[in-house]
């Protein structure tokens, strides 16, 4: 009997490729099909932002099928030599073509505005011979980026943008030298120029755009530090880079220094500036014991850092992917955009030849026929209805992002902006997370008891030790000198301090959460803690009604906790929830037509976040909650959900006004083409017209994130 055939149960994997040449919606939807139709190629996620395509595939599948699925439709690739390298600007090689394009244009309107003004004869054939002089050499050379791009497709028999503007350029110039040759009245080299200067104008505003939100990405990348000093086990110091460190490390962290990696405290402590992460100015003190992260500045003292993440498992590195993948997802309006550019080029063409024709049939004979035919060409470029969707969702990112709010999933702006109820977890959403202790019961420390109970906190892992230790020393107690000091799990924390016994122990009954400091000779001393709302709480549930976002809680805590909660914000609550009832709530809503906003943070909300309509996590989330998420905040403050609802539906509302934009153009402008009522001129200014003003609409989005 022949053997069972085995079955590979190997992992996909990925593999990131640059493609240098993508530069529309129409790029991104080729890209994406040619590298699905390889065999073995599970899916494949462009990034036009970054200019890359992230490809999901069986490890059968080599990286040269890959590049060479992406050649076969026109497209020149590369893999990424490392993760999250910038690629290279696409605004540099841009601009030495629109400056020849821009100064020859210039020149060659001069010497029309004579042509305009009645100069006819010898004079008007020879400035159109030094017109040609002037533009034909800058034709050729500013327009190299369409030649080579509607080259490289049709020699693999594919058509793109680039194409029927390379057929315009072309005929353009072409016709305006035969006019000039035999001595005719018009010639379209200005027009043509002017073509090329505005189209090359478009596609480096937008790249400028694209690499200004990738250089987001490279600024939060280059501020971890590039290496550390390392205490080795002899106590001697010794520099590494930070691709050399590794987990288990210990790092010596003077002040002015930035962290290279991620790591726990395990001696000193010293404030520390996280703004880079979480976009709060105010300095965050630091403990042993206490958490830090790669790129944050130690300001005040020396500390010994253990290495828990370096290199790209850090928390900065994350967070460098998070806004790298907030690209273009496949969303209505994108696949809108997707199918209109597909079907441009033959509709072009055919409209063209239908023009042409149609003129020839009237008698207006080759030429006026080929002229007219040209101006249809040069006016139906889509290049608007291209960048309608990509160059909002790029602005709108980078906004939210300077606000502290990364977006994972540009489709997901779509999906939050249609969102009318939000279901919101208890721990670590409404609330930090992170119990502190109340205030009126450190209060009545005597300032050596204090210093007692920072000092064995400060031995302790425990959260509520962590949380007293930070608070005490924020007040600006110091740490007693104890000994002898042992931590038993489950009971707290001892030790011996001026020949007293003293401890931090788990009380014997409290309500809520607490610790009880016990020094011998002396009354125990009680230390309440809560978990605190996120700061502007009452502020950001007010947004939300006003935006028409009904908000509730959505717990899986107990009753008792839930409802203070609930007590303090005013919203109904469902409490003891495990990971299917959210689903199921969230079900249920989506059932009766409503749109859920989920925000959570915790391992039991992963579900729920990827079941609601738009999601939103805190930076502090577990890995399951920040993966599943749509929206990543870093910051603090709960005002961070209604402002990505607001940006979102500003986003979304300039998206439509674009679209409107867009399909307007061509309904106006295509019929007048086509009647014989725009020259090449007019057309050239037409077409690069609605391109600038589609970028110049998106980029009111500026100020989405406020």
């Amino acid at each position: 009997m022949n053997a069972p055939a085995r079955i590979d149960t190997a992992p996909a994997i990925e593999t990131v490729l640059i493609v240098p040449a993508m530069h529309c919606a129409g790029c991104m939807s080729k890209v994406e099909r040619s590298l699905v139709a390889v065999p073995g190629v599970a899916g494949a996620r462009v990034n036009l932002s970054a200019r890359q395509v992230r490809v999901t595939h069986d490890p059968a599948v080599d990286t040269p099928e890959l590049i060479e699925a992406l050649a076969d439709v026109g497209f020149a690739s590369q893999p990424r030599a490392e993760d999250l390298a910038p690629p290279p600007s696409a605004v540099k090689p841009l601009l030495a073509p629109l400056g020849v394009a821009g100064f020859a244009c210039m020149n060659v309107m001069l010497l029309s505005v004579s042509i305009w003004s009645g100069a006819g004869g010898a004079t008007r054939d020879l400035f159109h011979w030094l017109s040609a002089m002037i533009g034909v050499p800058a034709i050729i050379y500013s327009g190299r980026p369409f030649f080579t791009s509607a080259w490289s497709a049709l020699r693999k028999g594919h058509t793109n943008m680039d194409v029927p503007i390379s057929i315009g350029v072309s005929l353009a110039t072409l016709l305006s030298l035969y006019e000039t040759a035999t001595g005719g009245e018009e010639a379209w080299f200005d027009g043509t120029l002017m073509l090329l200067l505005f189209l090359l104008a478009g596609r480096a505003l937008d790249a400028a755009m694209r690499d200004r939100a990738r250089a987001g990405v490279d600024a939060l990348l280059r501020q971890a530090a590039t290496g550390a000093m390392v205490v080795g086990n002899d106590g001697a110091l010794s520099w590494l880079a930070a691709s050399e460190l590794l987990p288990g490390m210990v790092m010596r962290v003077t002040a002015g220094e930035r962290l290279a990696a991620d790591g726990e405290i395990v001696a000193g402590d010293s404030r520390f500036d996280l703004s880079l992460l979480t976009g709060e100015s105010a300095p965050v003190l630091a403990a042993t014991g206490g958490v830090v992260h790669a790129g944050t500045l130690n300001l005040d003292a020396p500390v010994d850092v253990r290495v828990i993440a370096a290199g790209q498992d850090t928390s900065l590195a994350e967070i460098a992917r998070l806004m790298e993948s907030a690209g273009q997802a496949r969303s209505v309006y994108v696949r809108i955009a997707d199918r209109a550019s597909r079907w441009y080029a033959p509709m072009v063409h055919a409209t063209a030849l239908l023009t042409f024709t149609g003129w020839m049939i009237a008698g207006a004979g080759v030429h006026q026929s080929l002229v007219i035919a040209i101006a249809v060409l040069i006016i139906t470029c889509p290049c608007a209805l291209g960048l309608a969707v990509p160059v909002a969702q790029v602005v709108a990112s980078g906004a939210l992002m300077r606000a502290g709010i990364m977006v994972k999933d540009g489709s997901a702006l779509e999906r939050m902006a249609r969102v009318d109820c939000a279901l919101l977890d208890k721990t670590g959403t409404l609330t930090l997370g992170r119990p502190t202790p109340d205030p009126a019961t450190l209060s009545v420390l005597p300032a050596d008891a204090a210093s007692v109970a920072l000092a064995l906190a400060s031995h302790s892992r425990h959260p509520i030790s962590r949380a007293l230790a930070e608070t005490l020393a924020a007040a600006g107690h110091r740490a007693a000198a104890i000994t002898e000091v042992i931590e038993t799990p489950g009971e707290g924390v001892s030790a011996v301090w001026l020949g007293l016994k003293v401890a931090l122990r788990r009380p014997e009954s409290a309500n809520g959460i607490a610790t009880a400091l016990v020094i011998e000779g002396r009354e125990t001393r009680l230390i309440t803690f809560a978990d605190r709302l996120r700061p502007d709480s009452a502020t950001a549930l007010g947004q939300l009604k006003e935006l028409g976002i009904e908000a509730s809680i959505l717990s899986g805590d107990n009753g008792a906790s839930v409802g203070e909660v609930a007590r303090q914000t005013g919203l109904f609550a469902q409490s003891s929830t495990s990971p299917a009832d959210k689903q199921a709530a969230i079900a249920r809503l989506q059932h009766g037509g409503r749109r859920v906003l989920m925000a959570g943070d915790g391992l039991n909300d992963g579900p729920a976040l990827s079941a609601a309509d738009a999601s939103i996590a805190p930076g502090t989330a577990r890995d399951v909650g920040r993966q599943a998420a749509d929206f990543v905040f870093l910051g603090e403050s709960l005002l961070a959900i209604p402002r990505a609802v607001r940006g979102a539906r500003a986003t979304m509302a300039v998206v439509r006004q674009n679209f409107v934009l867009a399909i307007g153009y061509n309904a106006l402008a295509v019929p007048l083409a086509m009647a014989g009522k725009v020259t090449p001129l007019i057309a050239a200014i037409a077409m690069s017209s609605s391109s600038l003003i589609v970028i110049a609409n998106s980029l009111r989005l500026v100020r989405a994130a406020k």
